[in-house]
C-alpha cells in the first residue's frame, strides 16, 4: 500500500460472545501502524448492550451496523464483500485477535507483491482463554503448508494441489485485494468450506497469494465454533465430498492433473474424520458415525 492508499478495512461479521467481540477490537486498535478501519457487522446476535456499546465509541475508525434479520454466515460475509470499498479487506473473526504488528506486515506484503490477490500471514492457534494451544488440526496444516522462510508468492497448480491436500489456511486472517475478491462470488451451499472453495476459484483463475511466515495473528479455537458445531452432526464432511468431487472436475478441466488427483484422494479430509470415529462411537451417534465412515472409505 501507498502511503496516500486507503485503510486496510477490517470487516467483523459478529454472532457470538460480546467480550471475545471487544477483545477483538481492541486488537485492531493496538495496531502499532494505524491505517485501518472497523466495520463490525451484528447478525442481529440477541444482546442490546452490543449496540450499546459500539454507540459509545468515540474512534471515528471504528464503525458498527445490525442487520435487520439474522441472515446466516455467508450471507453475513457477502454483505461484509458489499461495504468494502478500499485496496484490501479481510473478514476478521469476532473472537480473533491482531497481534500489533499485523496491519505492518500486510501492508509490507502488499507493497512487495502489488497484484496478489490474497496474503496469508503466519497465525498462533489460541484457546478460549488466550493460552496458545496445538492442536492435531493445527499439526497437520503446519506440516502441509509450503516452507518458506520469507514473504513469497504462490500461484498455478502448485498452490491449488497444495490447498487441496490440506486447507492450511486460516481464513479470519486472510488478507484480499478487494477488487479482486469481488470477481469472484461465494459458493452456494458451502457455509463452513467456502473459503478454499474461494482460494481454489482465485488460484484457477491464475491470482496469487502471498505466504507471509511473520507470526502476527491469534485464531482461536473452542467448540462452539461453526465448523466444531458442524462436525457433531457430520455437515462439514457432506459438504467435503460434494465439494471436492468438483474440485477435482474444475482442476481436470484447467489441465492440473496433479491437483485433479490430489482433490480426488482428500487424505487429509479422510483422516480428520478418522480421528473424529472414537467420541462418536464413544457417545454412541449412529448418525454421525455412518457419516464419517461414508466420508473416510467414499470414492
Amino acid at each position: 500500500m501507498s502511503p496516500d492508499s486507503s485503510p486496510l478495512e477490517v470487516f467483523i461479521p459478529f454472532w457470538g460472545d460480546p467480550e471475545l467481540l471487544y477483545a477483538t477490537v481492541e486488537s485492531v486498535r493496538a495496531q502499532t501502524d494505524p491505517d485501518w478501519m472497523i466495520t463490525v457487522v451484528d447478525d442481529c446476535y440477541p444482546d442490546p448492550t452490543v449496540a450499546e456499546h459500539f454507540e459509545a465509541e468515540t474512534d471515528p475508525r471504528i464503525h458498527y451496523l445490525r442487520n435487520e434479520v439474522n441472515v446466516g454466515i455467508t450471507d453475513n460475509y457477502q454483505r461484509c464483500r458489499e461495504l468494502a470499498s478500499g485496496e484490501l479487506m479481510m473478514f476478521l473473526g469476532c473472537d480473533d485477535l491482531m497481534h500489533p504488528d499485523f496491519v505492518g506486515t500486510v501492508k509490507a506484503a502488499h507493497s512487495e507483491f502489488p497484484r496478489a490477490a490474497t496474503i496469508q500471514v503466519g497465525v498462533q492457534v489460541i484457546d478460549e482463554h488466550d493460552h496458545p494451544i496445538d492442536p492435531l488440526t493445527d499439526k497437520v496444516k503446519r506440516a502441509i503448508r509450503p516452507r518458506v522462510r520469507r514473504r513469497t508468492e504462490l500461484s498455478g497448480e502448485p498452490l491449488a494441489t497444495s490447498l487441496l491436500r490440506g486447507a492450511w489456511h486460516y481464513w479470519p486472517a486472510l488478507v484480499f485485494r478487494t477488487e479482486v475478491l469481488n470477481r469472484f462470488p461465494f459458493r452456494d451451499g458451502l457455509p463452513i468450506i467456502q473459503d478454499l472453495a474461494l482460494l481454489i476459484d482465485l488460484t484457477a483463475a491464475g491470482e496469487s497469494l502471498v505466504l507471509d511466515p511473520t507470526v502476527c495473528f491469534s485464531y482461536r479455537r473452542h467448540t462452539q465454533s461453526a465448523s466444531a458445531t458442524s462436525l457433531l452432526h457430520g455437515s462439514r464432511f457432506a459438504d467435503e465430498r460434494r465439494y471436492y468431487a468438483a474440485a477435482a472436475e474444475q482442476m481436470e478441466a484447467r489441465g492440473w492433473t496433479r491437483a485433479a488427483r490430489t482433490a480426488r484422494t482428500r487424505w487429509t479430509s479422510r483422516l480428520h474424520a478418522v480421528t473424529l470415529l472414537p467420541t462418536a462411537l464413544r457417545r454412541r451417534e449412529r448418525t454421525v458415525v455412518r457419516s464419517l465412515v461414508d466420508h473416510t472409505l467414499e470414492r
